[in-house]
């Protein structure tokens, strides 16, 4: 495989190619206790969907998040439209409306929340939208979880977050807000809740209530949540493997990923570059941090991977420098979480993969993993009161939203009594 298709694919596995859109219909302002509706879309909407709302949460608390200036982390295509701008402010997001969201036959509606560097399109509606390698594989389909829901007579809306990376704390509040759309919407008492990876663990902040002084403290409105690859235990897969993930991101070595690095200096093409921006410290990834903890203690360092040592304990490598994961872990929401119990009254679920085999990933092969996230992790149930069952798939961490082996399981548990 050359140079040139490798970089095309990493771009793939993780951005979104913009697409034309034409959209219409934008609604008068209208508000709706915290959150103001902007602009409402039933028209020329890609992916199956019926209707996109553009919503803003009006807590004092949200910010305007970085964006890379490369634009790597920009929203594209019909979101891009619907947010008014590729890098939209993060008190904004968007409700999106699956077929018989208002006709299904199913009592309890539900919130599909993607994770990071995805969106409500590529995660749950169409995988093959990025192209090849967008969906964990060479090849995607073009449907996804929302049209086997909606077909199941499910009332199926999904949330479209504004930053790729965006902090915990945010995105926990826009869960909150759909929640609270949906159940204004449909007239029930309560929401199932779908979230992958990094949505996961900020869906738990939501029900356990880990929030700032400005946040919603919960509502009593969510009856399941299903956690799709969730680092429950956290995450340390990009200190544990020297300078592999920085070389993919740094512009400079040619790297186009959106996601940080753990190092601050780096050697491309034979000369050192400098890149705090890259780092988990960075403005870029303010979600980031907040998932990682050391798995150090439980699967071995791999010893014969370049610059190793420096990466994960921190100082200068042959070919990098970084402050190393423990200059980070004062971020990191884990254990908060984690000791924050969920309410009795949410039944909580884990969707594990044990496949480590993402196409053009270096993926997790230091301990079993979906590629990206510890198989124990995923499974650790520490803080959650209500456990209804864990169960691991023959997927990887970017099959769990759209595999049948995966799916099945969310429709199993979701109708469930």
């Amino acid at each position: 495989m050359t140079g040139t298709r490798i970089a095309r694919g990493w771009r793939r596995l993780w951005t979104t190619i913009a697409v034309t859109m034409s959209m219409a219909g934008a609604a008068a302002p209208a508000s709706a206790g915290s959150t103001t509706l902007e602009a409402t879309y039933s028209s020329g909407i890609a992916n199956g969907w019926v209707r996109i709302e553009r919503w803003r949460d009006n807590a004092t608390g949200f910010t305007q998040e970085a964006f890379p200036t490369d634009g790597r982390g920009d929203q594209s295509g019909q979101r891009a439209t619907a947010f008014g701008t590729p890098q939209p402010h993060s008190s904004k997001f968007l409700m999106y409306y699956a077929p018989g969201w208002n006709t299904g036959t199913r009592a309890t509606p539900v919130l599909l929340v993607h994770g990071a560097n995805q969106d409500a399109d590529l995660a749950w509606a169409d995988p093959n939208e990025a192209g090849g390698y967008g969906c964990g594989r060479p090849t995607c389909p073009s449907t996804g979880l929302m049209q086997t829901l909606s077909a199941d007579g499910y009332k199926v809306f999904a949330l479209g977050l504004p930053h790729k990376n965006g902090d915990g704390y945010f995105w926990s509040e826009q869960i909150a807000d759909a929640i609270a759309i949906i159940k204004s919407r449909t007239g029930a008492t309560s929401v199932d809740v779908v979230a992958w990876s990094k949505a996961a663990s900020n869906a738990r902040m939501y029900i356990s209530g880990v929030r700032k002084t400005w946040g919603t403290a919960y509502r009593g409105d969510v009856r399941r949540l299903i956690l799709l690859g969730s680092a429950n235990n956290g995450i340390d897969l990009s200190f544990r493997h020297g300078w592999t993930f920085s070389l993919t991101v740094y512009p400079a070595c040619g790297g186009v990923i959106n996601g940080p690095t753990p190092h601050d200096s780096l050697v491309c093409y034979g000369l050192w570059r400098s890149g705090a921006e890259w780092t988990y410290g960075s403005a870029y990834f303010p979600g980031s941090a907040q998932l990682l903890k050391s798995w150090v203690g439980r699967f071995a360092l791999p010893t014969y991977e370049q610059d190793w040592y420096t990466t994960f304990y921190g100082g200068t490598g042959f070919y990098s420098a970084g402050p190393g994961l423990n200059a980070y872990l004062s971020r990191s929401l884990v254990d908060t979480i984690r000791y924050a119990p969920s309410p009795a009254g949410v039944r909580v679920h884990n969707v594990c993969g044990n496949q480590p085999d993402i196409a053009l990933l270096h993926n997790e092969h230091t301990g079993p993993s979906d590629g990206v996230v510890f198989i124990e992790s995923c499974r650790d149930i520490q803080g959650i009161t209500t456990h209804g069952g864990s169960v691991t798939v023959a997927v990887n961490h970017l099959e769990l939203g759209w595999v049948s082996t995966s799916t099945d399981y969310i429709r199993q548990y979701l109708s469930a009594s």
